[in-house]
């Protein structure tokens, strides 16, 4: 495990005294890393993979991952110390030829370009044209499925025009010509002349709908190769979106008790400072006739709002109230946020700073959700394996 993290901080000449002291306190332990042995059904890549929370259900699953990237260095760590393994870099700069085959391609691309809280430019926006570098590895490795995560905003970016030639790619519908000043790189623009040929489909899905208080929605987009099934395989019958549980959620399931933290100790209630500077702004809003300012949350909450990775500024979209210990509101702690995004509880959460942590977990997906997806994906493509089985023979 060191040794994957000084290789991880080798770009620089040398590490600071305080880096190496934080290198030395990691664990040699990883808790997700499969064992040489382990039995797995099918292989599959990570991509975007930030702190693998799309991982861990496949993993779950008996899948193989046999390629991971992330191109965030804080990211890398956390990833490395949960599943002992160091992601590659940037994406854009693999070539497609040097990816591993794989059976089932994951990404949660780079959503910022399409968020509600950006400034939604789309595919004007390089971190939006991250979905080409997937679509260039759809059209060399031909994976039997896929499983593609961004925010909800995207159906409704540029009208809706986004997200339909996203899905006319994947397709294979698609047949005009993406703008020469629309960014990604030579191979990825020359891979759009591979024409794909996925059954695909997509929904929106709510973190508070699969047992985590949390009103966190996402897209989901998930494909099947329709050249390598038989075809007798319809999708439209063996796929099949997860249904929302029946499980009341409450905040209170996620918190911790600090009641009997020392003062000293506190690093998670905010400032008398901050406080007010809050109360102020929602004052201010107020006035204004808008809604805009911190949300307040206790035990009985049946769900906080979403937590996103601006969480480390002020905290102001998920505070704790701390009225009853006559304290000011407190931040979620690191282990509270892992929860709110339903991560295991033996996940590493303090191989970064506090800060990075709460960026991580606020780019991260809601693993339960990820699951719920990942058990109709793998079902189906199973089932179609079968089907193709049959026919052959």
């Amino acid at each position: 495990m060191r040794r994957l993290i000084i290789v991880l901080e080798s770009g620089e000449h040398k590490p600071t005294a305080a880096k190496f002291a934080k290198i030395e306190a990691l664990k040699d332990e990883t808790p997700f890393k499969l064992p040489p042995n382990a039995i797995s059904q099918f292989k599959f890549i990570d991509l975007f993979a930030g702190i693998g929370g799309i991982r861990l259900p496949f993993q779950e699953l008996q899948g193989k991952c046999v390629f991971t990237s992330e191109w965030n260095k804080f990211s890398k760590i956390t990833y490395a110390a949960n599943f002992g393994e160091l992601p590659h870099g940037d994406i854009t700069k693999i070539p497609a030829t040097e990816i591993p085959d794989h059976d089932v391609l994951l990404a949660g691309f780079p959503c910022q370009a399409f968020s509600q809280a950006g400034l939604k430019q789309g595919f004007n926006d390089t971190r939006g044209t991250m979905f080409f570098e997937i679509q260039r590895i759809l059209a060399e490795k031909r994976p039997k499925a896929f499983l593609l995560e961004n925010v909800k905003h995207l159906q409704g970016d540029n009208k809706g025009k986004t997200l339909k030639t996203i899905l006319g790619i994947l397709r294979g519908e698609f047949k005009e010509d993406i703008p020469e000043d629309v960014p990604m790189s030579e191979e990825a623009r020359r891979a759009l002349g591979k024409t794909l040929n996925y059954w695909v489909d997509y929904r929106v899905l709510r973190a508070a709908d699969f047992g985590i208080p949390q009103n966190r929605e996402r897209i989901y987009i998930v494909g099947f190769d329709k050249d390598y099934f038989s075809s007798q395989c319809n999708f439209n019958d063996l796929f099949q979106w997860p249904a929302p549980s029946n499980v009341l959620t409450k905040v209170g399931s996620i918190l911790e008790d600090l009641s009997s933290l020392p003062p000293s100790e506190d690093k998670f209630t905010i400032s008398d400072k901050l406080w007010s500077g809050h109360l102020r702004r929602k004052a201010e809003h107020q006035t204004k006739g808008n809604g805009f300012g911190y949300c307040l949350f206790n035990e009985n909450s049946p769900y906080t709002n979403t937590l996103s990775a601006r969480y480390y500024k002020d905290g102001s979209e998920i505070l704790i109230d701390q009225s009853a210990l006559g304290l000011n509101p407190r931040l979620l702690t690191p282990r509270e946020c892992a929860r709110l995004q339903g991560f295991p509880e033996n996940f590493v959460v303090d191989a970064v700073s506090k800060a990075r942590i709460y960026e991580q977990f606020g780019n991260s997906v809601c693993v339960p959700v990820v699951r719920a997806v990942a058990q109709s994906l793998v079902k189906a493509m199973q089932q179609a394996e079968q089907l193709k089985q049959v026919k052959a023979a």
